[in-house]
């Protein structure tokens, strides 16, 4: 009798491990963490609340967003790197600024290809080269022609040294030979506000920040990244008509700490893309000029891997390293 209750004791020890897990079918149970590495304003924000109000629907749990700025996003994906992996803390950042982390700082707390996993780009829109009206410039070569003529006098504003917005600039001066000033600001809204205030003369905005500033007469657009004309504005021109290849985008993706279960990446990844097709984020979207990727997740890892590529280049091309 003791061997066959030995015998079947061991047969349950053995079986414990195949018995049904809990799937992301069961998950979430509470609230989740959205966190959002730039101020209330920008892009970034504005699509990251949008999309957590669709996924707080679906999921049946709130999405909190938590902003927090600094060093070009960097300092909130770092607290993403160092979460609890459980699905609980997600990450909402322009991709092309956690892909020029990579090299521009020399002491990263963490690797943003290893740490943070990709999860999904709900959002792909483009940059606007705007001015401060007191200028009076209306065109990109008269932008050119002012700023030649007043070397390290006019200025240029950006979300952050190392932002899209700040590489863009310096792209866009090394391309015309132009040598403004860099005046650096913590995210695209204080930025934008700054080049209102005029502050600052010229500054690539990601076009959610802008907008409303150029329907009011506060900011002059004078280009658009993309590829061919937008539709919300068919009379400006784009930026690669002068500059060959000057095509880029503030381009919002869904990341998680790395090591976060595969079926919470799957089920987010779902949802994610299940929002981007609701009315009210749809109209977001659209308003910012915005679309989004349909990547899968292996899709979209392997983008992020190319934009860390590409955004190195561009960093070891102008010399910048931020300690």
């Amino acid at each position: 009798m003791k061997v066959m209750k030995a015998a079947g004791l061991l047969l349950a020890l053995i079986l414990l491990p195949q018995l049904p897990k809990a799937d992301a079918d069961e998950y979430p149970s509470r609230p989740i963490r959205l966190l959002v590495p730039w101020p209330p304003g920008g892009i970034t924000d504005v699509i990251s609340r949008g999309l957590g109000y669709a996924l707080s629907e679906s999921l049946g749990q709130q999405i909190v967003p938590d902003n927090r700025p600094g060093a070009a996003g960097t300092v909130g994906v770092a607290i993403a790197a160092h979460a609890n992996a459980d699905g609980y803390t997600m990450l909402m950042t322009d991709v092309p600024s956690h892909a020029i982390s990579a090299s521009l700082y020399k002491k990263l707390t963490y690797d943003p290809i290893r740490d943070i996993e990709p999860v999904a780009l709900p959002s792909q829109s483009p940059l606007v080269l705007v001015v401060n009206p007191k200028y009076g410039i209306k065109s990109v070569a008269q932008l050119i022609d002012y700023a030649k003529a007043r070397p390290g006098e006019f200025a240029f504003a950006s979300s952050g040294p190392g932002s899209i917005t700040h590489l863009t600039g310096e792209r866009f001066n090394r391309q015309t030979g132009i040598k403004p000033l860099h005046v650096p600001y913590k995210g695209g809204g204080p930025a934008t506000a700054a080049l209102v205030a005029g502050e600052a003369g010229m500054y690539f905005a990601c076009i959610s920040a802008a907008i409303p500033h150029i329907k009011a007469g506060r900011l002059t657009l004078l280009g658009i990244t993309l590829p061919k004309r937008s539709p919300l504005y068919p009379d400006t021109p784009v930026m690669a008509g002068s500059l060959p290849g000057f095509v880029m985008g503030c381009n919002t993706g869904f990341f998680a700490p790395a090591g976060t279960p595969r079926a919470i990446l799957d089920r987010m990844h779902r949802e994610v893309m299940k929002a981007v097709t609701q009315p009210r984020v749809r109209d977001i979207l659209t308003a910012n000029s915005a679309t989004p990727a349909p990547f899968t997740r292996a899709q979209f890892k392997d983008y992020v891997a190319k934009e860390v590529r590409d955004w190195g280049e561009v960093v070891r091309a102008a010399g910048l390293k931020v300690d």
